[in-house]
């Protein structure tokens, strides 16, 4: 790999906790409807529900964060997210609303302040937003939690200064 500058695992048992704990309430319900009413509707979306956050319990566990000189590199289980350095525009503390913020771990995207965001997030740390000069897909920018955001605004933005 390139000279890597950073590189950081960000794991959060809060998170674990939740995806566990909502993966086991519709485990419950499947099999508790199931053995009452049968394999209907309901119980198939329960299944399915606790078939997903089973998911989120095993692709959600560490995020990784890798800076080189050339990009900034994100992996979170099975999903993968890169961006040159050179398509960095700004690199700030991430100012989303509460309801964004705290809306979701693990990745989703929203629309915040006209820029459409991808989140790489758990639920307990701070977070950092970058936007980028051209859009990635429809994706102007993203957003991850670490647990040294200080550090790595400054490494980001002291590489997109002098470039």
């Amino acid at each position: 790999m390139a000279d890597q500058i950073y590189q950081e695992k960000v794991q959060s048992l809060l998170t674990s906790l939740l995806f566990t704990l909502l993966a086991l309430v519709f485990s419950t319900l499947f099999t508790w409807r199931v053995t009452v009413v049968g394999f209907r509707a309901f119980p198939i979306v329960c299944l399915v529900l606790a078939l997903f956050f089973f998911f989120y319990i095993l692709n959600y566990q560490t995020l990784r964060i890798t800076i080189t000189e050339e990009a900034v590199l994100l992996k979170f289980g099975l999903i993968r997210w890169k961006t040159s350095l050179k398509n960095i525009q700004t690199c700030k503390m991430d100012d989303s609303p509460n309801w964004i913020k705290y809306g979701g771990a693990g990745v989703h995207f929203a629309l915040v302040k006209g820029d459409y965001l991808a989140y790489y997030n758990f639920l307990e740390y701070p977070r950092v937003r970058i936007i980028f000069h051209h859009k990635q897909g429809l994706v102007q920018g993203v957003v991850f939690t670490t647990r040294q955001p200080e550090q790595v605004i400054e490494i980001i933005n002291s590489r997109i200064a002098s470039q």
